[in-house]
């Protein structure tokens, strides 16, 4: 039987085109290859014909402290009037 070989992998990220251009110099030297990956199309989930937009943790929500400080808002409350189901 023939002798099967396994290629170990390994995922380096990089920032720059120089980088990347140094990694292909070195896989000539040392033989490996390089692949890529293509880019995943952003899919689109829809939720009862709802898109669901992923949540940017960029945001900065310190704002809203003013909004709702000293309101004496409950959590428990506000979510029996806000998200109240149709039945």
């Amino acid at each position: 039987m023939g002798k099967i070989i396994v290629m170990n992998e390994v995922v380096i990220k990089y920032k720059t085109e120089r980088t990347l251009n140094a990694l292909k110099a070195l896989a000539k030297y040392f033989d490996f290859i390089i692949s890529f990956q293509k880019p995943q199309k952003n899919k689109v989930i829809l939720i009862n014909g709802v898109p669901v937009v992923p949540g940017n943790d960029s945001v900065d929500t310190s704002d809203l402290v003013k909004i709702f400080t000293g309101k004496k808002i409950k959590a428990k409350e506000l979510r029996a009037k806000a998200w109240q189901r149709k039945k």
